[in-house]
């Protein structure tokens, strides 16, 4: 139960909708129960987290690419308000990920393992450089963003 309360706050997090966060939060357990044998030793809420995270993504492509199919539902749900909010907060991943392109390969690919979750030791597991080539790259990455996005955040408001 208590895991439950914790997926449903996370997709509603990402959804300012609350049917949505819903649905998310039931396709994450439904992943989770299809996907079990490949649970290894670890951190069952953050298998748990990472699962959730990938469901509101793909939920959220599935909306962007047919807007006419999720458009009631928003209207009828949501005030203007939140669809405001929940736009500028799209806006700015959209950009952030627009402005990851001019990071250098090696500090983007560290960046994307660690916007998925993935540990310092993880991340150079995969990537194959040294822990301490790992945390340099992920500094860098967001020092060198950090410029790029100098601004973006406070326009808005």
């Amino acid at each position: 139960m208590r895991h439950r309360k914790k997926v449903f706050f996370a997709c509603r997090a990402f959804f300012s909708d609350t049917y949505t966060a819903e649905d998310a939060t039931q396709e994450t357990f439904l992943r989770a129960y299809r996907g079990i044998q490949s649970f290894q030793e670890g951190d069952f809420v953050g298998w748990l987290m990472r699962i959730a995270r990938n469901v509101c993504i793909d939920e959220w492509r599935r909306s962007s690419l047919d807007p006419v199919a999720g458009s009631a539902e928003l209207t009828e749900s949501v005030a203007p308000t939140k669809l405001d909010s929940s736009f500028d907060i799209r806006e700015k991943v959209e950009r952030i990920c627009q402005e990851m392109r001019f990071l250098s390969p090696e500090q983007q690919r560290c960046m994307e393992l660690k916007i998925e979750g993935c540990s310092y030791q993880e991340t150079a597991v995969r990537t194959g450089f040294s822990l301490e080539a790992v945390k340099s790259h992920l500094q860098n990455g967001r020092r060198m963003l950090w410029k790029r996005m100098e601004g973006a955040f406070s326009e808005s408001k």
